[in-house]
């Protein structure tokens, strides 16, 4: 049996990789990321972490006002060298773009939601939330799974920090007035 070679692009230049060689690489695999200056390739999804992110893209749309647009796995260039892809994000309706763009920018992002799995773990819970509240993105969700159910980890930017704060944890019914006014039953999960 022979192991095909890595291809001379996985090899990272000097430096690191930069946001806009997602753009350039070839054959990169979907849902590729760029975290600190290193290529990220997920794993195969679990269905908890497809219907999970299926209903938040939902509730969201449906909470969401006009000036708002939510967005499922586009990636977020925050700075020259990382450039992560949240679950779901919501974007200034002004800010969308059009059809060809591949990429946000921190200050077009109004919440990210990453939906956490056992490969994830870490920069889920860790390092995202780190450089997401360093780009200055005032909203930030971490969703685990909890038998199947979602339990979401409601965090806000504390201006005098520069980090987030937890500023609640939610089970069953998730009802905030910031970043919008919103009210998700995180049961509905069951019926998809």
């Amino acid at each position: 049996m022979t192991v095909e070679p890595f291809p001379q692009w996985l090899r990272p230049p000097p430096g690191g990789f930069v946001a806009e060689d997602l753009d350039r690489l070839p054959d990169l695999p979907p849902h590729t990321e760029l975290i600190d200056g290193s290529l990220v390739f997920v794993s195969p999804q679990a269905q908890f972490h497809a219907l999970a992110v299926s209903m938040f893209e939902t509730a969201l749309r449906r909470c969401a006002p006009s000036t708002v647009r939510i967005r499922r796995e586009m990636t977020v260039t925050l700075d020259r060298n990382q450039r992560p892809e949240p679950a779901v994000i919501a974007v200034r309706a002004d800010r969308a773009g059009g059809p060809a763009l591949t990429t946000y920018r921190a200050d077009d992002v109004l919440l990210a939601v990453e939906v956490v799995s056992p490969e994830s773990r870490t920069r889920d819970r860790e390092r995202k939330p780190q450089l997401y509240a360093k780009a200055g993105i005032s909203h930030f969700w971490r969703v685990e799974n909890a038998d199947g159910r979602p339990v979401v980890y409601v965090y806000e930017l504390d201006p005098a920090t520069g980090a987030y704060a937890l500023t609640g944890i939610h089970h069953d019914r998730l009802r905030l007035t910031v970043p919008f006014e919103l009210e998700i039953d995180l049961t509905e999960i069951d019926l998809l």
